[in-house]
């Protein structure tokens, strides 16, 4: 797609937008000032929603067409048609215009083949959005050290880029999270490309797990990459390495079992406390483990992952002043208060049972550093959880054994409560006088009771393991309720 597009310009053509989103609308302004001829914008809503909103008003005043309601996508025609992520690409309506001649693109991939800046992707089923974080930090650190270039933090992680595109240059770096949603299509798409693990996700939405792991695989394509980072110990990042023949780049926290290392290959593991590179030939310190302020090995993984995609780029001192001030993005084991002698973490980007898994090993580390009681006992208490939300067709079983080895009580809220519930009970490990289990429907009366059952020495944890949108519009509304009956104690 990227191709097609730097071939055919914008133009004079009839463009479609699928979606006035976040996705879409930054496309609307940018079509226009790249002389684009008729723009149509689709959206599902009604017309009088899209008015109550502004929306209706913001694209009639642009000069584009509003096709809404229902019947949005009937009669779909155009040159060009830009699809929001939630559009899957095999829809009959999108179909039939592809065989009429229309281009299928979108946002991410228009902003992908029009940047001048060099692009580090990130994709995977966990650990994503600290890891995109952490390396736009190291790239804006090292940038603020030498004074060259330009850092532009985006894609799935919240902010479109397409409006700053004009304003980006050859020495800049744009560093984009990428879902399987937006890779579907994606051709030739980034410079650096980063896979941070391959766990069954978002199995509501693909058809199935084939599926979603080429999705994620895209993100290696084309003649434009130059290094690749992947997880040595994921089946799936192990055979995406098979198939490139650009240099790679593995990691792993656990072990150095590497495949063997090709010319040009490196790798990332620990040693004597701190993380390492290695071709096989030279070993280079580059950051000592105490130096991370983030619980858990999954975070170690997470810098080893982004010192994977730029270490080569950035200086000793720029990786030693991110690591000693970054305490984590927002809804990922945030300590929002303790009060009372309970301690009171959002994890609301927990949205796999892999992900909530990780913050529970997070905490029993965390606990473990405290040391023990003399019957050799951890001290402190494990968390009280709140599990629960819309279920992605991923299975809890990996879920139930964490929350049985290290919850002290769970709480079961949302439209997966049952299924959370049944894996529990199928859990070789589950003992009902060991772990008490609430169901409680509401998400906010969930919250609440955690939050008022919680006596000193507790831990509450929301991490769902599950989407929010059976009760939110995102994780973040999610995480932000939380905050508020936390905060309003």
């Amino acid at each position: 797609m990227c191709e097609i597009l730097l071939e055919r310009s914008l133009r004079g053509a009839h463009c479609v937008i699928l979606g006035y989103g976040v996705s879409g609308k930054p496309l609307l302004p940018y079509l226009k000032a790249h002389g684009a001829g008729k723009i149509t914008v689709r959206d599902k809503r009604t017309f009088d929603n899209m008015k109550a909103s502004g929306e209706a008003d913001a694209v009639l005043s642009a000069g584009a067409e509003l096709v809404c309601g229902e019947d949005y996508l009937q009669d779909l025609t155009g040159d060009i048609i830009f699809r929001s992520p939630g559009f899957r690409p095999d829809l009959p309506e999108i179909q039939t215009a592809v065989q009429n001649g229309a281009i299928l693109s979108s946002e991410m991939e228009l902003f992908l083949s029009v940047t001048p800046a060099t692009v580090i992707g990130i994709t995977g089923s966990d650990g994503k959005t600290t890891t995109t974080t952490l390396i736009s930090k190291f790239l804006a650190a090292e940038a603020e050290i030498t004074g060259r270039g330009n850092v532009y933090l985006g894609g799935n992680i919240g902010t479109p880029l397409l409006p700053m595109v004009d304003d980006m240059t050859t020495d800049d770096f744009a560093v984009v999270e990428l879902s399987s949603f937006q890779l579907m299509t994606a051709d030739n798409p980034v410079h650096r490309a980063v896979v941070t693990n391959i766990t069954p996700n978002h199995l509501n939405w693909h058809i199935d797990m084939a599926e979603y792991v080429a999705a994620k695989t895209r993100i290696t394509t084309g003649n434009r990459i130059t290094r690749a980072v992947l997880n040595a110990r994921d089946n799936y990042t192990k055979a995406i390495g098979q198939t490139l023949a650009c240099p790679i780049v593995w990691f792993s926290a656990y072990d150095i079992s590497y495949p063997p290392l090709r010319q040009g290959d490196q790798c990332l593991f620990l040693r004597d406390g701190s993380i390492c590179v290695s071709d096989g030939e030279v070993e280079t310190s580059l950051l000592a483990v105490s130096e991370i302020r983030l619980p858990g090995k999954h975070n170690i993984e997470n810098y080893m992952t982004a010192l994977g995609a730029v270490w080569d780029l950035v200086s000793p001192a720029a990786i030693s002043k991110v690591a000693s001030a970054f305490t984590g993005v927002p809804h990922r084991l945030e300590l929002v208060r303790e009060k009372d002698g309970v301690y009171y973490y959002n994890s609301s980007i927990d949205s796999s049972p892999t992900r909530t898994c990780a913050a529970l090993s997070a905490l029993r580390e965390m606990r473990e550093r405290q040391g023990r009681n003399p019957d050799g006992s951890l001290k402190g208490k494990d968390p009280l959880v709140i599990c629960g939300g819309q279920d992605k067709h991923v299975p809890f079983d990996p879920l139930a054994e964490g929350l049985c080895n290290m919850a002290s009580r769970v709480i079961l809220t949302g439209e997966a409560r049952d299924q959370i519930m049944e894996a529990l009970h199928h859990c070789l490990s589950y003992d009902p006088q060991k772990l008490p289990v609430t169901v409680i429907p509401d998400y906010r009366e969930a919250m609440k009771t955690a939050c008022a059952i919680a006596t000193p020495g507790d831990t509450v944890l929301l991490s769902p393991a599950c989407t929010s949108f059976d009760a939110f519009k995102n994780f973040e509304e999610r995480g932000e309720v939380f905050r508020e009956i936390v905060r309003e104690m």
